[in-house]
């Protein structure tokens, strides 16, 4: 399994009057993370918008272990936790510095036309996609 790690330095505007990551931000991390990957995988999602076709998210996951603050550098860790040609799911979790673990997540997305919104097959509209995520979840 390939898996990416992307780290991050807290930014001030992250975070709330105590110093702590507000909640949401977690998901941005996701989104960075998520997008890392997919240019380790040798593609960027931008490729996948200029042939009109989105990934929108269907569902999110997350489960908060230890609050994350101003001036620390996190990791993202990211990987294809599920794909069946259609649906991806990637997983998530966040480490502090200190290597503690912060969060746990997952989201899920299919890919779609993006002027009728219905769904695509990427193993029909991008067969290199396809087999380079296969071969990433067998690694």
């Amino acid at each position: 399994m390939i898996v990416n790690e992307t780290q991050i330095k807290v930014r001030y505007a992250e975070t709330d009057q105590m110093g702590v990551v507000y909640h949401a931000n977690y998901l941005v991390w996701m989104e960075i993370g998520r997008t890392n990957l997919i240019e380790d995988l040798g593609f960027k999602y931008a490729e996948l918008e200029e042939y009109g076709i989105l990934a929108p998210v269907l569902d999110i996951h997350a489960s908060y272990k230890m609050s994350c603050k101003y001036g620390e550098t996190v990791t993202v860790k990211t990987w294809l936790d599920h794909y069946d040609g259609l649906r991806i799911r990637y997983g998530y979790e966040i480490y502090k510095e200190t290597g503690e673990l912060a969060f746990t997540g997952t989201s899920s997305h299919v890919c779609v036309k993006k002027d009728t919104f219905r769904p695509v097959s990427i193993r029909r509209t991008h067969p290199e996609w396809h087999e380079a995520y296969l071969k990433a979840l067998k690694k």
